[in-house]
């Protein structure tokens, strides 16, 4: 015979036969019993044999049936075997990172062209939200967390220390003068992130007493801060981390030395097993060496 049996069939069979019930392989199968009994009966009209003696108490598998079960169990187990395989190999080229918003679009973004020409067999998706994700339930492998880390049943790295530099544009800066103190910033706007306190602690820490640190507008996130400091509207308190290449190449300025520092920082957080797979380890690897100190 030329012509396959049915899978439904096969599998009807070959579930009844494993259980010797076609009411246990129908609740295995999310089918009715009758439905079992049907495709196992088309099966032996296809095949013109009889494959189980049905009796009162239960079933029990004729010869010929005995002969079959135990090819298909094995052609089964090959199907989930070669499956398995192809899925992992499938998902072990997909990596899934969560991160926040600033993070993703003024520190790793620049850089995924780094890791794209080193991992070109890996599929990188970014999830960029300030959402505490699950890793299991969101189908997260790795995670750059923002805190002071020990993030229990989690491995966690030190990534990127905080320190908050006061910067803006070159026309803005032009307007303070020649070797400003911190109270020249009485006169321009202080723009702000959801962490108000932010300003008032580096005013502190500068010695200024003329500049009032509540005033100006506030950003809901630190990349709507950022823009409207590029806009030209004020001064912008930002990680130093993440503007390094534009005071480099001088697209924005820092008039005052002073930083300020914080006991938060980056984490690079995943599961104690994560590293067992490559792409994992890769991305890891990577990250760490794309910082200095790291």
């Amino acid at each position: 015979m030329d012509q396959l049996p049915s899978l439904l069939a096969l599998r009807a069979f070959e579930a009844s036969a494993r259980h010797l019930s076609m009411t246990t392989a129908a609740r295995e199968l999310h089918v009715t019993p009758g439905a079992v009994s049907l495709q196992v009966r088309d099966l032996e009209t296809t095949l013109g044999v009889r494959l189980f003696d049905r009796r009162a108490r239960g079933l029990t598998l004729t010869a010929d049936g005995a002969d079959y079960f135990a090819t298909l169990r094995t052609a089964f187990r090959l199907v989930r075997e070669a499956t398995a395989a192809l899925t992992m190999r499938a998902r072990d080229t997909v990596l899934t990172v969560t991160c926040t918003a600033g993070f993703a679009t003024h520190w790793l973004v620049p850089r995924l062209m780094r890791f794209e020409q080193a991992y070109p067999e890996i599929d990188l998706r970014i999830s960029a939200s300030h959402r505490m994700m699950d890793f299991q339930r969101d189908g997260i492998d790795i995670a750059i967390r923002h805190g002071l880390g020990g993030y229990e049943g989690l491995s966690s790295e030190r990534l990127l220390d905080d320190e908050y530099v006061p910067v803006c544009t070159r026309e803005v800066a032009a307007t303070l003068g020649p070797s400003p103190t911190a109270d020249a910033l009485a006169g321009l706007i202080l723009i702000h992130d959801v962490y108000r306190r932010d300003w008032q602690l580096w005013l502190e820490a500068a010695g200024a007493t003329k500049v009032d640190a509540t005033r100006g507008p506030i950003f809901t996130d630190g990349t709507g801060a950022y823009h409207a400091m590029k806009a030209g509207l004020g001064m912008a308190l930002m990680r130093r981390s993440f503007i390094e290449k534009e005071l480099a190449d001088g697209t924005i300025v820092a008039p005052f030395p002073l930083g300020l520092a914080s006991a938060l920082a980056y984490h690079l957080v995943y599961p104690p097993t994560a590293l067992e797979r490559p792409a994992v380890a890769a991305f890891r690897a990577w990250l760490l060496s794309e910082v200095p100190h790291a």
